[in-house]
């Protein structure tokens, strides 16, 4: 909205409007680079998706891969990326990412500081080297535990329950600050030389989804409840462009009534997916993204399957082993009592895993073209969970340049307006899940509050005539 010739109630340099991974990063970017900044978050407490994800970040290059001699470049880099993704509006920015990987993942440890290692026991999707960065948890929330103790050890102020209400504009269509405030309190009118949007998609939003990703619109939402697409509101506003926005980051294998993520690694390592009728009906290997759709058709129950041995890989993760704990993976010794863990018909399930162990053994060819077989065949003792798909958030959103610049539909920038994470659009192709690669949604995320936050303020040192 145009703003009126009324009295400010804030002034800063920089205003990260979200709380989640990206905010907090632009915030912490611009303020190293010398600005003033504040976030606003509308939600009681940060988190947003960075909290529910596995917290991993691929860099291409990086020192911890050098001291692990495993050898990358961000060229082999965005050549996976394109790979997976194909051609989509934003290759440029994809590229862009790849290049600064590396540089991200050793800032984020030695500037934050973030408690993150190399993953090293076996590539993620999409990737053909060892490339993610994690927390030794693989939780989201203990990156984010860092970022907000780097919030606050630089006193960046972080004001929670403070939703925006509009992006204020002057005249001339600059964004020059945002309204804030809830229902029952009195507005407050921040001024802010750079806005940068770090609100989330819109995968809580059901009518942005059908509209948007329709393919999708099914499943059941698991992602950050703040996801309600205030980007896209604001960005129609403004006359933004936006990109990719029929993209999005599914997940084939949510353990189901428990709600939290069974481990990919399970199907990685050589794990397959059966229905109620005990049969495959797919090739696992595209991915827990790009197999939710698949989950999603079945429209009965699913369950997957593994052994012993991938499931002490899968161990090494503590959302794993709390899932095993609380009863959500049972184990059987024979194919029938497994099969009776679920009433799933014993002889089609013996068959199934007759078909598949032949195939993993090279004696025959598998019957969805499965390539990567991990451990298997697969031996008891077995493991089972019953899973259910599931839309974590969308991978569209507003155009942006490769500083993260806010465009729009002519390709020029809307002044002073920057965006990240799940508010721009992201890197996994233009449609549907099958271009996501495992880091996608933290890499843009991360990535663009990095360089939005440090072009956000390079900008104000330059425009003040001070050396940057």
């Amino acid at each position: 909205m145009n703003a009126k010739n009324l009295p400010w109630d804030m002034e800063v340099d920089v205003l990260v409007i979200g709380a989640g991974g990206c905010g907090l990063t632009a915030a912490i970017a611009a303020h190293d680079e010398g600005a003033q900044v504040a976030i606003v978050e509308k939600r009681d407490q940060p988190g947003g998706n960075t909290s529910l994800s596995t917290g991993s970040i691929p860099g291409a290059g990086s020192r911890f891969q050098k001291a692990a001699q495993i050898q990358d470049s961000p060229e082999v880099m965005m050549a996976d990326l394109a790979r997976v993704a194909g051609s989509h509006d934003l290759s440029d920015v994809s590229d862009m990412l790849a290049r600064i990987s590396a540089e991200l993942c050793e800032w984020l440890v030695d500037c934050v500081p973030a408690r993150m290692s190399l993953i090293t026991d076996y590539c993620h999707v999409g990737h053909t080297v060892p490339r993610l960065h994690a927390p030794a948890s693989r939780r989201g929330q203990d990156l984010m535990d860092d970022l907000l103790a780097g919030v606050q050890r630089r006193d960046i102020p972080l004001a929670v329950g403070n939703p925006v209400q509009s992006l204020l504009t002057s005249p001339q269509g600059e964004v020059i600050g945002a309204l804030i405030g809830g229902k029952g309190v009195e507005s407050t009118r921040i001024k802010a030389q750079k806005v940068i949007l770090a609100c989330n998609g819109f995968a809580a939003n059901r009518d942005l989804v059908k509209e948007f990703c329709p393919e999708i619109a099914g499943a059941e939402y698991f992602g950050a409840l703040g996801s309600q697409g205030e980007a896209v509101q604001w960005g129609r506003e403004l006359g933004a462009g936006f990109a990719n926005m029929a993209a999005y980051q599914g997940y084939a294998a949510v353990a189901y009534p428990h709600g939290s993520l069974l481990s990919w690694t399970t199907l990685e390592k050589g794990g397959i997916l059966v229905n109620a009728d005990g049969e495959r009906f797919g090739n696992e290997d595209l991915g827990y993204s790009g197999y939710a759709r698949m989950v999603l058709a079945q429209h009965r129950e699913v369950f997957a399957i593994f052994d012993d041995r991938i499931k002490a890989i899968a161990d090494k993760e503590d959302e794993f082993r709390e899932l095993v704990d609380l009863g959500g993976i049972k184990s059987a010794s024979t194919v029938a009592e497994l099969a009776s863990l679920f009433k799933l018909p014993a002889d089609a399930l013996t068959h199934t895993l007759d078909t598949y162990n032949q195939a993993a053994a090279g004696k025959v060819k598998d019957t969805f073209v499965r390539s990567k077989f991990g451990l298997a065949p697969l031996q008891s003792t077995y493991w089972i969970c019953r899973v259910t798909p599931g839309l974590f958030h969308t991978q569209g959103g507003l155009a942006i340049d490769t500083s993260a610049h806010v465009l729009k539909r002519d390709g020029s920038r809307i002044p002073n307006l920057f965006a990240g994470g799940g508010a721009a659009g992201g890197i996994s192709g233009k449609s549907g899940a099958m271009g996501y690669a495992s880091g996608n949604g933290l890499l843009t995320a991360i990535g663009l509050g990095y360089l939005g936050g440090r072009a956000a303020a390079k900008e104000l040192k330059e425009a003040s005539g001070r050396q940057p």
